[in-house]
C-alpha cells in the first residue's frame, strides 16, 4: 500500500476507528473450558497489559458489595460496564476477609499470620499465601512467609489458603485419594502480566485442583480462594461454579471493568 494511496489511507481510517471502538466498548478477558482428571473448570484469563484487575470489597458508603450482581449495578451507576468477577479469599463470620486485603494501595485488612495446622479448616491448612498485583503491575501468588520477607508494595492484594501449588509442587498436605469433593476456586499468575482464575464446574478434590493450575494453566504458584460458594461470571459467558442456591454474601470481589470511552 502506498502512503499517496487515497483508497488505502481510508481503509487505514476505517480500521483505526473500528479499533478504537472495539477498545471502548471493552473486550471481555478470555474464559475457556478445561478438564484435568476427567474434572472441568472454567478458566478466565487476565491480560494485565490492556485490562486493569481491580479488588473490591465495599462501595463509598461502607456498604459490602457481597455478590457479583451488586458489584455489575455499582458498576452502571457509575458509567462503568462489568466485563468479569469473582470472588476473592476466605472470610470470618463477620464476613470481613480473613487475611491481608488490599484496594488500591490501602489496607484493608492486615496480613493474619495466626499459626497454620492441618485439621483448622482450609485457611489454615500449611501454608497459606497471597495473591497480588503490584504498583508497576506485576501478578504474583506466594506464602505468607514470604509475602512477609518480600517487601511488595501492593496496588491489590488477597490472602487465603491453601496454597495449591508451591515452587512447582502441589501442596504435600493434599491427599490424592481424598473423600473431600467441593467446588473449588483458586488464581495463579502464569506470567508477571498474566493472571488466571479458574472454578470447578463440579466438585473436585485438592489434589486435582491443584493439578489444573501446574500442568494445565503451567503456573509454578497457585492459590486457592473459596469452595462451595464459588462463581466466576463473565458478561459473554455468565455464571460458572456455584448455582445461585448455594451462593453466599462474599467479602472481596476480582473485578474487570470496561475501559472508559475517550
Amino acid at each position: 500500500m502506498r502512503f499517496g494511496d487515497n483508497g488505502g489511507m481510508r481503509a487505514l481510517v476505517a480500521i483505526a476507528a473500528f479499533t478504537l471502538s472495539a477498545a471502548a466498548a471493552g473486550a471481555a478477558p478470555r474464559s475457556y473450558p478445561a478438564r484435568a482428571d476427567e474434572a472441568a473448570f472454567r478458566v478466565v484469563e487476565i491480560d494485565l497489559a490492556t485490562d486493569r484487575l481491580e479488588l473490591r470489597w465495599k462501595d463509598e458508603s461502607g456498604q459490602a458489595f457481597a455478590g457479583i450482581d451488586a458489584l455489575r449495578e455499582w458498576g452502571r451507576r457509575q458509567g462503568r460496564q462489568l466485563l468479569f468477577a469473582t470472588n476473592a479469599g476466605i472470610y470470618d463470620q463477620q464476613f470481613r476477609p480473613l487475611g491481608l486485603h488490599v484496594e488500591e494501595g490501602a489496607t484493608l485488612r492486615p496480613l493474619n499470620t495466626a499459626p497454620t495446622q492441618v485439621g483448622r479448616g482450609n485457611f489454615a491448612l500449611p501454608p497459606n499465601g497471597v495473591f497480588y498485583v503490584d504498583t508497576a503491575g506485576r501478578a504474583g501468588v506466594m506464602t505468607t512467609a514470604r509475602w512477609r520477607e518480600a517487601g511488595i508494595v501492593a496496588r491489590i492484594a488477597s490472602q487465603s489458603g491453601p496454597m495449591l501449588v508451591v515452587d512447582g509442587a502441589i501442596n504435600p498436605n493434599f491427599d490424592d485419594a481424598s473423600e473431600s469433593l467441593k467446588l473449588r476456586s483458586g488464581v495463579c499468575a502464569p506470567a508477571p502480566g498474566r493472571v488466571a482464575f479458574a472454578v470447578s464446574e463440579a466438585p473436585v478434590r485438592f489434589h486435582a485442583f491443584a493439578r489444573l493450575f501446574r500442568d494445565t494453566l503451567g503456573c509454578r504458584d497457585a492459590l486457592y480462594l473459596d469452595g462451595t460458594l464459588s462463581r466466576i461470571w463473565t458478561r459473554d459467558d455468565g455464571y460458572s461454579g456455584a448455582t445461585a442456591v448455594m451462593v453466599k454474601p462474599y467479602a472481596g470481589l476480582f473485578a474487570v471493568f470496561a475501559p472508559a470511552a475517550r
